[in-house]
């Protein structure tokens, strides 16, 4: 399938895509993604490793609809809402690190301390 991403036309399949995708790690997901195969990929990692151009040279949307296009199952926002390592995004109805501090403490916790 012919598709344009970065200005510049490719001749992209499905089968082209999972070869180029086999042995690479995909990296965490924060934004859009596709799944390739049983893993999940960011689209920009995918567009970079596909068309060999570098991230900035396309956008997201470009890379979604080449993918959406050949078959596979893209996803607008990662699959857990929580971010490990982000202690501020907590789950819908949990309270945030500094609301449990606050309990703990029987008061207000404020950001400035």
């Amino acid at each position: 399938m012919r598709c344009v991403i970065a200005r510049y036309p490719f001749d992209l399949t499905k089968s082209g895509v999972v070869a180029a995708m086999e042995g690479i790690t995909p990296e965490p997901v924060t934004g859009e993604s596709v799944t390739i195969g049983r893993r999940r990929y960011p689209v920009k990692q995918v567009g970079q490793v596909v068309t060999r151009q570098d991230r900035r040279d396309f956008t997201s949307g470009e890379v979604v609809r080449a993918m959406t296009r050949l078959g596979f199952t893209c996803h607008a926002h990662p699959e857990h809402p929580e971010h490990p390592g982000h202690p501020e995004v907590a789950p819908m109805g949990a309270p945030t690190p500094l609301q449990a501090a606050a309990a703990l403490l029987g008061g207000v916790a404020s950001p400035e301390g």
